[in-house]
C-alpha cells in the first residue's frame, strides 16, 4: 500500500522553498513535516532566525510565513519501508514548477541528496535555483547547521522564475 504525503505548506508569497523527500513515519503520525523530535530541521531554522522553536503545527506555520518559506516534498506518494528514503519506489513526483510559479519562489533548498535525486530527474530545469544541503534527519551523522545557515545567508543569485 503507498504512503500518502503532505500538501504543500505555502503561505502566500514565499521566496524560498525547502523540499524534502518524503514525510518520515512519526512526520506521518504527527501530520506535518519534520514530526521526529531529533530532527534538527525546526532547531536550525530557529536558531537561524533567532526565535524560539516553534511547537505545534500552528506555530510552525507561523515561522514559515514570517520568513516567507514554504515546504513541501518532492514526492507525494510513494512505497518505503519505514522512514528510510532508499527504499521510496513507485513514488510519484509533486508538481513543483506549479508551485514555483503559484507561489513566487526564486530558489529551492533540498533537504538531503535523495530529494535532488529524484527532483533533478523530473525537473532538470529547476537546476539553477536549486541547492542541496545536508539532511536534517537524525539519521545523518554529518549534518553540518553552518552549511544551512550559510545558504540562508547567501544562496541568492539571479535566480528566473520558470515561464
Amino acid at each position: 500500500m503507498k504512503a500518502k504525503g503532505f500538501a504543500p505548506c505555502c503561505q502566500g508569497d514565499c521566496d524560498t522553498l525547502i523540499l524534502g523527500s518524503f514525510p518520515s513515519v512519526k512526520s506521518r503520525e504527527t501530520d506535518f513535516y519534520y514530526g521526529h523530535p531529533q530532527n534538527r530541521f525546526w532547531r536550525t531554522l530557529a536558531e537561524y532566525f533567532g526565535c524560539p522553536v516553534p511547537s505545534g503545527v500552528a506555530g510552525k506555520k507561523a515561522m514559515l510565513a514570517a520568513h516567507g518559506i514554504a515546504l513541501w516534498d518532492v514526492v507525494t506518494e510513494c512505497e518505503i519501508k519505514g522512514s528510510e528514503d532508499a527504499s521510496i519506489r513507485d513514488y510519484t513526483v509533486a508538481d513543483v514548477p506549479s508551485l514555483v510559479r503559484s507561489c513566487g519562489i526564486k530558489r529551492i533548498f533540498v533537504n538531503g541528496k535523495r530529494a535532488l535525486d529524484i527532483l533533478l530527474g523530473s525537473y532538470p530545469a529547476l537546476s539553477p535555483m536549486v541547492m542541496c544541503l545536508p539532511s536534517t534527519s537524525p539519521a545523518n551523522p554529518r549534518f553540518d547547521k553552518n552549511a544551512w545557515f550559510a545558504a540562508l545567508d547567501g544562496f541568492s543569485p539571479d535566480f528566473r522564475l520558470l515561464p
